[in-house]
């Protein structure tokens, strides 16, 4: 099936003032970016096209980011940012008893599935871009820090990130055909880290008991 090509929106029609603020331009481009990766994939996050978005030019875009990789990077890392801060709500919501370890599962399968980081992190990889990614790592990390209840984090949640984080990667890019494959539900690789996120939080809750 042929990709259909993405519509290009005039900035009159959206809103966007002719005139930005250096900041307010970079923002609004990574935004654009962010709705061309996930409105039609990858291949279609070009400078020519996030700039056509909204309305400027590529040299435009050439100024806020230096190059095609420059621009994989800054999206990483706002994309990134994005992420860990949902995430970070999410847990203190579950410490606090408003979200469930599986509630939490599904917002973090959606970050790397439906809010685009999968697409992303394949998108750098395969075009040989992987140091794009140091943004995501390093928000990751932060992340990791901020949650951990002392301020410092142990083994057991930088593993517990690390599981959690391949398995939701992992179900974004393959877990449609595997599941499929295997007999199981396309929901299975959720359920399964929802699991672990239980047990792993009761875990560390009775640690916390006198």
């Amino acid at each position: 099936m042929a990709t259909q090509a993405p519509k290009i929106i005039d900035f009159k029609d959206i809103g966007i003032p002719r005139r930005l603020s250096p900041e307010a331009s970079r923002m609004a481009a990574l935004e654009a970016a962010r709705d061309l990766l996930l409105e039609a994939g990858p291949q279609a996050v070009t400078l020519k096209a996030v700039a056509g978005q909204i309305g400027r030019t590529h040299a435009n875009l050439l100024h806020h980011f230096g190059s095609a990789s420059g621009l994989q990077r800054a999206l990483a890392a706002y994309m990134g940012e994005n992420i860990c801060s949902k995430v970070a709500e999410a847990v203190a919501q579950m410490r606090g008893g408003v979200v469930t370890p599986h509630e939490l599962a599904d917002l973090i399968f959606d970050q790397f599935d439906r809010e685009g980081a999968g697409a992303l992190a394949s998108w750098m990889l395969l075009s040989g871009n992987e140091d794009a990614l140091d943004p995501i790592v390093e928000a990751i990390h932060k992340l990791v820090d901020e949650i951990a209840e002392d301020g410092h984090a142990d083994t057991s949640l930088h593993e517990l990130t690390l599981e959690m984080v391949l398995m939701a990667l992992g179900d974004a890019l393959l877990g449609g055909p595997l599941s499929a494959a295997l007999g199981l539900p396309r929901a299975a690789g959720r359920q399964i880290a929802g699991r672990k996120l239980a047990a792993a939080f009761d875990e560390m809750q009775a640690q916390l008991k006198p």
